[in-house]
Parts: C-alpha cells; structure tokens; sequence
C-alpha cells in the first residue's frame, strides 16, 4: 500500500491501520510504503505504472486528486486515467484554530476582530493546498482581510501557530495535541459535519457561513486497467475492513468518518469536486506562487 506522505501523519496512521485488517482479510501482508514528495504525485506516479495484478495499491487524499488539479494543469499522471478507484475510505475536516492571544471564542467574534484588526497572518501547508483554500473561502464569504503565510508543510506553521508569527490556521489534525494541552483555541470545523472528537464544536456552516465546506477524505486506488475479478476481491475485502469496530474507532480516533464508497462514486466525486475546487480557484484567484 503506497502512501505519498511521511510517516507519522494522518494518511500514514490510517494507512497502518487499514494495512492490519486488510492483511487479515486477504490473508496476505499488506506493507504501508511511504513515498513522499512533490504533494503526493510521486507516490501516485509510481502506482499508475505498476503491474495491474491488485498487490500494489494506493491510499491518497483528495489534495492531490482534486485541490491541486483546480490551479495546476500538468500533474504527471491523471487521477481518472491512470488509476483505477476502489472506495473512498474515509473523510474528515480541517480545524480552525487561533493563538490564544486572539480573544475570539466563537466564529463571529472572530470576524469582528478580524475586522477591527485587519491583515490577520493565518497560515498554511503552501500555496494552493487544502489550507490555503480554508483560509481563502473563508476570508471571501466573511468579508474579511487576512494575509496568507505559506509554508512548507503544515508543522511549520503550526509552530508559528504557537510563537503566535501567525495567528489563524486552518489545521489538519495533527493539531490536536496543542489544542488539548490548551496552546490553541479551535473555533470551528471546516466541513459539514462535526468532527467525532469534537462534538461540541460547531461547523463553519453552523457559525454563519453557510454552506462553508471544504472537506478533506482519502482514497484507495489501484493501478489502470485493474481486472474487474481483481478489482472486486479488494473491494470486498475493503468494505468488510471498513465495518469493524476496531477500524472505525481508530479512525475516529483520527478525527476521520469512514465512508466505504463504490468505485464509480468515488469517480464520480473526484470530478464534482475538482469542477467545484476549479471554480473556487478562478474566483479567489489561488494560484500555486500566491
């Protein structure tokens, strides 16, 4: 199972975790390979070129299927063409935190300040990333002047986060930690439903941004051309993987909803998604230098 991050993340923890029931069901060893780099296309390149026998496949997220089609033409490889959908395994929201010198507790209190303090720093993963797309779609519906900071990933900005160099962050995750231990204040969640581990904070939507939906999921993919017999076998094995209590609370645990999709809705999302992404792109002009 090719993974196009670094170990330790939230698509690296869902895939060990998804590697251990798979490898039960196939009654085969599933190995979680990492191949990072260049926002998950050389993991993906190097599965749309192998062997269209179903023992190499691919667990990825939307940001390189949908965000970075919506402001990049050549991405080496097209999600449609050359790979073949199994299932989306699971979805889940990005976080809308602050420092906690920012006294808002609440969305709308939040727009105020910002509107009283305008040029906010929030920062993101990179330009045109899921993040930067949170932050711009935020700042357009709340009618707001916010001043991108893009890094190179979302750790570094999370530490700028904390040194309070920004002070908004549409974060994945693996900020939950700091929010915990009460480093950074969550405000909201950047999807239309609530996170499982945060059920008492609202949605975007929710906080008078409606329809605000920027969702983040992981899928799982073969290689093009995946025989229908084989195709099948591991979509069965996946959607057995996907109902075990187990499974479901370690993605929880991940802040992640499984969802167990067809390969043609699968499709079928990639392409609404993209067409939407695309539409967000040209009208907050996001570009992949911005």
């Amino acid at each position: 199972m090719v993974v196009p991050a670094a170990p330790g993340g939230i698509l690296d923890q869902a895939a060990r975790s998804l590697a251990r029931s798979l490898q039960e069901e196939l009654k085969t060893p599933v190995i979680v390979d990492n191949r990072a780099g260049a926002g998950g296309r050389i993991g993906a390149q190097s599965v749309a070129r192998a062997p269209a026998d179903g023992y190499t496949l691919l667990l990825i997220t939307n940001g390189t299927l949908t965000y970075t089609p919506a402001t990049e033409s050549n991405l080496g490889f097209d999600p449609h063409k050359d790979l073949t959908a199994l299932s989306q395994v699971a979805s889940y929201g990005l976080l809308m935190v602050v420092n906690p010198s920012v006294p808002a507790k609440t969305v709308q209190e939040f727009i105020a300040y910002a509107r009283s303090h305008p040029g906010i720093n929030y920062g993101s993963s990179g330009s045109a990333s899921g993040l930067h797309f949170a932050g711009e779609l935020f700042r357009s519906m709340a009618d707001v002047q916010l001043t991108h900071i893009p890094y190179k990933g979302s750790a570094p900005a999370i530490q700028d986060l904390l040194a309070n160099q920004v002070q908004l962050m549409f974060a994945p995750g693996e900020a939950m930690a700091q929010i915990e231990a009460g480093k950074l204040r969550v405000l909201a969640v950047t999807t239309l439903d609530r996170d499982p581990r945060l059920p008492g904070i609202p949605t975007l939507s929710e906080s008078g941004l409606k329809g605000y939906d920027i969702p983040a999921w992981m899928g799982l993919f073969g290689p093009p051309g995946l025989p229908a017999a084989v195709r099948d076998r591991l979509l069965a094995a996946l959607q057995r993987t996907l109902t075990t209590t187990d499974v479901r609370k370690q993605f929880n645990a991940l802040g992640m909803t499984v969802v167990g999709s067809t390969p043609r809705q699968l499709d079928a999302l990639m392409l609404t998604e993209a067409a939407r992404l695309k539409d967000v792109a040209t009208r907050l002009h996001i570009t992949p230098d911005k």
